[in-house]
């Protein structure tokens, strides 16, 4: 029996895998989607989509991604020490449960003429090609299979270090919310915060994440901690999740494969945001794979860089400055103050955006004010 050939084979269908099939395949590939579910299926997430994500599925000819789901037009933030910024967003929000928005995607791709199969990925080794389990043969692999990346693993990257990981908790419960994102940090292990994100049908997505410093975090203290934060009743289907934080990437490949999306560490370390990276991180795989495997890697490196590079240095810059809370009260109290602050911020923690002199000033200034107060 021969073995099923493909210019670019995607391990991983979610977000990141749907957008590198898709771009691949735009570009006139053969492209193989593998992933161990079927669809739709739950994913761990808190389910919310900036504005920036849907453009790159627009981009890719996905139209209809948020269909259904209203628009998020404000965001509540609340800091360590209670100071809070409530303030239109500066473009609307979705809160999309990744059952229907990673189905979506992925019936997307199928249309566009990808090949999906159910299949869980236990090997991939190079050759003149690079060969899947002895079964698919592809000239280019990207690795998108999600946080335990097996495929990192393959590449011979570990797991986040302590710092650089955090763990989350989320469910679903009823909600009066129905235009208001609400992000509530706390002092108690900062960083750490409890969200509610409403779908706009009474219900609304709940968590809580902090930031791993080695020890393991029991579920039942990450229930306690959303119960302090968000009080209103525990939540249905909680489950919990890794998240990768971007300030500790791997080398973004090696040979003819590539990673993305989270099995690449793209994970926002300031507000855990991963699904704009991810559509964005496999866009830019899926297209350079579809050139063909000569100096892919170093394409793609390029690519990332030139897209992302600076952002993803003010992202860490960012996440280092406000792990003293004072900084994040400062922070929060300018973006109350100052419309543009605010907006800058947002920017910064759900899609590409830079820090900038006047907010970086902003936010000093209330930090010296602070300083010089009399006791």
């Amino acid at each position: 029996m021969g073995i099923d050939a493909y210019d670019v084979a995607v391990i991983g269908a979610g977000p990141a895998g749907s957008a590198a099939a898709l771009a691949a395949r735009r570009a006139g590939a053969r492209v193989l989607l593998l992933d161990r579910a079927d669809f739709p299926r739950d994913k761990t997430c808190g389910d919310g989509i900036a504005a920036e994500a849907v453009d790159v599925l627009t981009g890719l000819g996905v139209a209809d991604v948020t269909h259904g789901y209203r628009p998020i037009e404000r965001l509540r933030l609340v800091a360590p020490g209670g100071t809070a910024a409530a303030r239109d967003l500066p473009r609307p929000a979705y809160t999309v449960p990744r059952r229907v928005f990673d189905e979506r995607l992925v019936r997307a791709a199928v249309a566009a003429g990808v090949v999906l199969r159910r299949h869980t990925v236990r090997e991939v080794r190079e050759e003149r090609t690079v060969v899947i389990d002895g079964t698919f043969r592809a000239h280019v692999v990207i690795g998108a299979d999600g946080a335990g990346s097996v495929v990192r693993r393959l590449l011979g990257n570990g797991p986040n270090p302590a710092g650089h990981l955090a763990i989350a908790i989320r469910g679903y419960r009823p909600t009066t919310n129905t235009g208001e994102q609400i992000v509530v940090t706390t002092r108690q292990r900062w960083p750490a915060y409890a969200w509610e994100f409403p779908l706009g049908d009474g219900t609304a997505n709940v968590g809580y994440g902090e930031l791993l410093r080695g020890a393991a975090l029991s579920r039942a203290y990450l229930k306690g901690r959303l119960a302090e934060l968000l009080p209103g009743g525990e939540p249905a289907g909680l489950r919990g999740h890794h998240l990768p934080l971007s300030t500790h990437r791997p080398a973004p490949g090696r040979g003819r494969v590539l990673l993305a999306g989270d099995a690449f560490s793209l994970v926002n370390p300031c507000t855990g945001e991963g699904i704009f990276y991810a559509v964005l991180s496999g866009m830019l795989a899926g297209t350079e794979a579809a050139r063909g495997p000569r100096d892919v890697v170093r394409r793609y490196r390029d690519t990332l860089r030139r897209r992302l590079g600076r952002h993803l240095r003010h992202s860490g810059a960012a996440a280092h400055l406000t792990a003293w809370p004072r900084v994040a009260d400062a922070a929060v109290g300018a973006a109350a103050a100052d419309a543009e602050v605010f907006a800058r911020m947002v920017e910064l923690g759900l899609a590409d955006g830079l820090l900038d002199a006047r907010t970086i000033g902003r936010i000093a200034a209330r930090l010296v004010s602070w300083r010089t107060v009399p006791a």
